[in-house]
């Protein structure tokens, strides 16, 4: 209950707070027309009491329909831990979107998608989450979002299950943003990102409520992102504590 009340309690606050454009560490349901293709990357560089590890992926997303993404991401880890160090291919994630609810007026849109995200076993089992635990896992959830000219606003809410672990999660996000500049043709942007990541392991008893600030600056169909995430409450083990993630980003769109 305390979680879900942490949750709602973050949405009434920053309900009037303003964005536009892809999030960073969050997602949202708007998609580009059919038949385009995004190449993208994140690397995250997250410090851990029990260690550093760095994350990079190579995203392909592909657009077959206007409301259909197929996705292939995979990461390459390198990482420096208390127990194990080493580097190598992470666990390969494959993801589908389908967008089944839009709703479009003058100026906004609001939209919700069904999404999948499969792990597969190929990395180390280092026991990271979301990067390396050499363990097969299923995610399903929905993401809801509403985006005008001046801001946008998404949400996610999901379930991550693995079978052979004990990393089973109770997912939520939340993603606000602030547009500094007035939107232009060709495209122009630079935005800021206050993004929260509320993650209940309920097998270990773990639970974190992350925020992550973030800028982009998009010129064209070239996006790059920087973002910071801290913890704000964290119920987990001492030697697994997060201290910080660096989020670096590009993503090229044709």
């Amino acid at each position: 209950m305390k979680y879900l009340i942490t949750v709602v309690g973050i949405v009434f606050a920053f309900a009037k707070a303003y964005s536009q454009g892809p999030p960073i560490t969050a997602d949202k349901p708007i998609m580009l027309g059919g038949g385009s293709f995004t190449m993208k990357t994140l690397t995250e560089i997250r410090n851990t009491e029990r260690g550093t590890i760095v994350y990079t992926p190579v995203m392909l997303h592909y657009l077959p329909t206007n409301n259909i993404l197929l996705a292939l991401h995979i990461p390459y880890t390198s990482y420096n831990l208390s127990d194990v160090d080493g580097s190598g291919l992470a666990d390969i994630k494959i993801m589908g979107k389908y967008q089944f609810y839009r709703k479009d007026g003058t100026g906004k849109t609001f939209r919700m998608v069904a999404k999948t995200l499969l792990t597969l076993p190929t990395g180390d089992e280092i026991d990271v989450m979301d990067i390396s635990t050499g363990k097969y896992a299923g995610y399903y959830g929905v993401v809801a979002g509403l985006e005008t000219l001046k801001y946008g606003i998404s949400g996610e809410i999901g379930y991550n299950e693995m079978p052979n672990g004990t990393l089973d999660e109770f997912r939520a996000k939340l993603g606000f943003g602030l547009p500094l500049l007035k939107p232009q043709y060709p495209n122009k942007q630079l935005n800021l990102y206050f993004e929260y990541n509320s993650v209940w392991l309920h097998e270990r008893d773990w639970y974190q409520l992350l925020y992550s600030q973030g800028v982009q600056y998009a010129l064209k169909n070239i996006t790059f992102d920087l973002a910071v995430q801290l913890p704000l409450v964290q119920e987990i083990d001492a030697d697994r504590a997060l201290n910080y993630s660096v989020f670096l980003g590009t993503r090229y769109t044709f």
